[in-house]
Formats: structure tokens, C-alpha cells, sequence
């Protein structure tokens, strides 16, 4: 069983940024359905996804539902940042702030996971 955390940084604003999220879910879901533990991270200018995602009509909403009960969590710092705080918050998925108000990337090292970011 592989330890695998995917942490997106994409922007919402190109075409490629759609197609990393695309490709991290995809990764995702292989990860889940072989047993592999899985940590999903927005952090950066990535934690504007959820907003646009959790729109019924996002070309990304279904697979992003599909995925979302194993989704980490948003990076409590950049959502503020990005001015996104309050569709994360409405969205229900966890704010994260183990390290000066962020995630604790450094930790998923030390817990033995490969980390994609996207």
C-alpha cells in the first residue's frame, strides 16, 4: 500500500491548471480504489478550485463530488488570502493551519508519504 498526498497550487485560470486538477483526481481515485492511503491538499492560489467546483455546472463538479469526502482539506491562510474563505467554509471541507495558520506540508514527509503537487 503506497502513501501518496497530492497538494494542488494550480491557479483556476488556465486550461492546463483544469487539466492538473483533472489528472490529480484521476490519481486520486486510482489511489483509493487500490487501498493506498491518500491525503488531498488545496493550498496557494489552488484553494480557488473548491468555489468554482462546487458549482452544479464546473466541468469538474462531478468528479470533484465524487472525491470529495477524502479531500484533507484547504490551507486556512491562502483561502483567506485568495478571498475564498467563505465558499470553503460553506463547502464543508476542513480548514487547515498546523503551521503558521497552513498545512503542515513538512509532515507528510515525515509520515512516509510521496507528494505530488500539481
Amino acid at each position: 500500500m503506497a502513501k501518496i498526498a497530492i497538494i494542488v497550487f494550480a491557479d483556476t485560470i488556465t486550461k492546463e491548471a483544469l487539466g492538473k486538477v483533472s489528472n490529480a483526481f484521476v490519481l486520486a481515485n486510482e489511489a483509493l480504489e487500490n487501498g493506498d492511503e491518500l491525503k488531498f491538499i488545496f493550498e496557494g492560489a489552488g484553494t480557488k478550485w473548491i468555489g468554482e467546483m462546487e458549482k452544479e455546472d464546473h466541468m469538474l463538479h462531478s468528479m470533484y463530488t465524487e472525491l470529495k469526502s477524502n479531500i484533507t482539506g484547504v490551507c486556512a491562510y491562502c483561502a483567506q488570502a485568495f478571498g475564498v474563505k467563505s465558499e470553503v467554509e460553506k463547502s464543508g471541507l476542513t480548514l487547515l493551519d498546523e503551521y503558521k495558520n497552513h498545512p503542515s506540508l513538512r509532515n507528510l514527509f515525515i509520515e512516509g508519504y510521496h507528494v505530488l503537487t500539481v
